[in-house]
């Protein structure tokens, strides 16, 4: 079921949202909906999250870098490993 809903919106702000559903051949109300669709998806994937420690808005980092985070716990890299690497690259080792 469908039901008609009133905005009160700055015209300039109309007039916008007029020219960039043209131009994606969209109406304002599949905008709207579209908008609404994403909020809904977002809600429900950051409840989702809410038990992960890597939560994006917990930790202020963005999606892809906290889908990164924790990734390399159990490896075993110490600080001479660095060095080495930075080694070969810089001085000469062409293997990397």
């Amino acid at each position: 079921m469908q039901t008609k809903l009133t905005l009160r919106l700055e015209d300039q702000l109309i007039a916008e949202a007029k020219r960039y559903s043209k131009q994606h051949g969209k109406s304002l109300s599949q905008l709207v909906t579209d908008y609404f669709l994403n909020l809904k998806q977002r809600d429900t994937d950051s409840l989702g999250q809410q038990s992960n420690v890597s939560n994006t808005k917990a930790s202020g980092l963005p999606p892809i870098t906290s889908a990164l985070k924790g990734v390399l716990a159990s490896a075993v890299v110490d600080e001479a490993d660095y060095y080495k690497y930075l080694e070969d690259k810089y001085l000469g080792n062409k293997s990397l």
